[in-house]
């Protein structure tokens, strides 16, 4: 089964999401925020990390360009809100920052090299290790956002589920082009993605990273040429 790693990552966000959120009751403000901003910290820190890993800085810098054009364009993130507020409009019980919580971790969760590269294991080789390894980390993510931003943590599940499954299943038709230069160039562009992030979260720059998913696609295009 193709998508059995996005698949158990997806179920890994939803169980810990729910949990989490039922564990917020118990949780004051004040420790809640302080959880989100040492993760947000951590955040930055793990995009410069993928940021780092950048041979052709050319290819990054035209991909960041391309793709939040791209992202502008189509609107990505006030979409991805109006889907969560319609969830929230569905749920009686939805806390106010039901689209922050489904936004921020529907990012989190889908950025990063593990994302990319666990999803093109699965779809090349029926190799599900790393985005097994990646379900038991976000387990543990999800639970701690959850309990500072409520249960729309828990349906990032839907996004991990879309974004690492259709990642798998493309896999196998771009496989000439999917090199680890390739790879590397996908990561570090997620690794800007997750740095804007970060400093939203943060509230020093409202930065709008969902418009910005798409550069991560760009490299593909981008080194086929070049190669």
């Amino acid at each position: 089964m193709v998508i059995l790693g996005a698949l158990s990552n997806a179920i890994a966000v939803l169980v810990g999401g729910t949990i989490g959120s039922i564990a917020k009751k118990g949780l004051p403000k004040k420790y809640g925020d302080a959880i989100i901003q040492a993760l947000s910290i951590f955040t930055f820190g793990m995009g410069m990390m993928f940021f780092l890993k950048s041979k052709e800085i050319l290819v990054l810098v035209i991909s960041l360009a391309l793709g939040t054009f791209l992202g502008e364009w189509i609107d990505i993130e006030k979409r991805l809100e109006k889907f969560g507020d319609l969830i929230q409009s569905k749920m009686k019980r939805a806390g106010g920052n039901f689209s922050e919580g489904f936004v921020t971790s529907s990012l989190i969760f889908c950025v990063g090299s593990m994302a990319v590269m666990g999803a093109m294991q699965s779809g090349l080789a029926g190799n599900h290790e790393v985005l097994f390894a990646k379900s038991a980390l976000d387990v543990v993510a999800s639970l701690i956002f959850a309990s500072a931003m409520g249960i729309g943590v828990a349906f990032a599940s839907v996004s991990v589920l879309i974004y690492e499954g259709g990642l798998s299943l493309a896999a196998a038709a771009v496989a000439p082009y999917l090199s680890s230069a390739v790879v590397d160039e996908m990561t570090a562009v997620g690794g800007v993605l997750l740095m804007a992030l970060s400093l939203s979260i943060l509230e020093i720059k409202k930065i709008k990273a969902g418009n910005m998913l798409p550069a991560m696609f760009f490299p593909i295009i981008i080194m086929v040429f070049l190669n």
